[in-house]
């Protein structure tokens, strides 16, 4: 067997683990990666890809935004699209931050091409991890390119996602996973299709939510509401575009440009935050920490949130000896994590439509529709949310 020593052990490299793991070592602090999954699979999962300005900021800063500096898409606002209307509300204007499109598989790729020219240390295709002493101090035990490894760490980020080895190895009743579920899903599309807009059309509808996005300028991403029990097989090519197009019709409006579908997938809609985020000398950050559903694309944005903030409390600790920003982090994650979940709950309402719904309801919501987009007042605390500059004071 063969002992290993180190200052932070990542447990996962997503792009929290990653990204904290980059800006450790830019701060000098040394850390090693352990991921599961072979290099071809982390770098190949279809995810988010909106981000916030203060998530470029912070990738810029991090030195891995060469690519994304080129390709990122810059929008300005938002078009939300029901009734048979298009209405656009510019967020850029109303508060002066665009958002972006790149998506977050580029990034990993960004983040691990950055790691892996530095020398820093990241295992795929680790077998047999087993964590202990999470609490005084934490050690992993695992197999490494068949060689059988522990490690033992000052510290342990959990970046490992919600079904993740760190979280099963929590002692019981460490912390508590407060969660919410939707009755429908997301069926998730990337079509080799030309964007039929500039920004993201949210389109509520009767037949159900539908939401047009993109990766580039060849590439469209898009999504419709299916039932929470469907099935991907139930969703021939056809039947994917008939839905866009009758979602998305409106006065105007460029007809939904279709393509070779690459790829496909249902996403569960749900909500978790874990209460507290850190338990002894462990800490949980990214999807292993908090999942949103993706209604407002916030959890890419909070992974990266996480993971700067963390990483400035490891170097602040072993930098100048400070532990008041590893004592406070586990509070300002919360903060951050139910920021992003009520916003990402109002988005959920007022978008889809729920089994049940009441005439009453639908009222409402086609009320909360119309005041979203006729309202100064109300489209700037939307896009104060949108950007994320309401969660920007909790950010170290």
């Amino acid at each position: 067997m063969r002992h290993e020593n180190v200052a932070v052990v990542v447990v996962g490299a997503g792009p929290a683990g990653l990204l904290l793991a980059q800006l450790l070592d830019r701060s000098g602090v040394d850390c090693l990666v352990l991921e599961a999954r072979s290099r071809e699979y982390v770098e190949n999962r279809t995810r988010a890809g909106l981000l916030e300005q203060h998530t470029v900021d912070v990738l810029r800063a991090a030195g891995v935004a060469d690519r994304l500096e080129r390709n990122a898409i810059r929008h300005g606002g938002v078009e939300f699209r029901f009734a048979g209307r298009r209405h656009r509300v510019p967020t850029d204007e109303l508060v002066g931050e665009p958002t972006w499109i790149y998506g977050q598989q580029e990034i990993v790729k960004d983040l691990i091409a950055a790691r892996v020219a530095s020398g820093g240390r990241l295992h795929f295709g680790v077998e047999d991890v087993r964590l202990s002493g999470l609490v005084e101090r934490p050690r992993v035990h695992c197999t490494v390119d068949g060689t059988e490894v522990e490690i033992t760490a000052d510290y342990l980020a959990g970046c490992d996602g919600s079904h993740g080895v760190t979280r099963r190895s929590l002692p019981d009743g460490a912390v508590s996973v407060l969660e919410q579920s939707y009755p429908f899903a997301w069926l998730g599309i990337l079509a080799q299709a030309r964007p039929c807009g500039t920004e993201l059309i949210y389109a509520p509808h009767e037949r159900g939510f539908a939401l047009l996005s993109m990766r580039s300028p060849t590439v469209t991403r898009a999504y419709l509401q299916v039932d929470a029990d469907d099935e991907v097989g139930n969703w021939p090519d056809e039947r994917i575009w008939q839905e866009l197009r009758r979602r998305l019709e409106a006065i105007d409006a460029a007809p939904v440009a279709e393509g070779p579908i690459i790829d496909r997938g249902i996403t569960r809609m749900r909500g978790v935050v874990v209460d507290p985020v850190r338990v002894g000398r462990t800490f949980l950050a990214g999807d292993a920490a908090h999942i949103v559903p993706p209604s407002a694309a916030k959890g890419l944005n909070l992974a990266v949130a996480d993971a700067e903030s963390l990483a400035e409390a490891l170097a602040a600790r072993y930098r100048d000896g400070r532990e008041d920003l590893l004592a406070s982090y586990s509070d300002d994650c919360l903060r951050r994590a139910w920021t992003a979940q009520a916003f990402s709950a109002s988005m959920t309402e007022l978008l889809h439509r729920f089994p049940g719904r009441t005439e009453f309801q639908a009222g409402v919501q086609r009320a909360q529709l119309r005041r979203l987009v006729d309202s100064d007042a109300a489209a700037r605390s939307f896009a104060e949310e949108y950007t994320g500059r309401s969660r920007r004071p909790l950010l170290i």
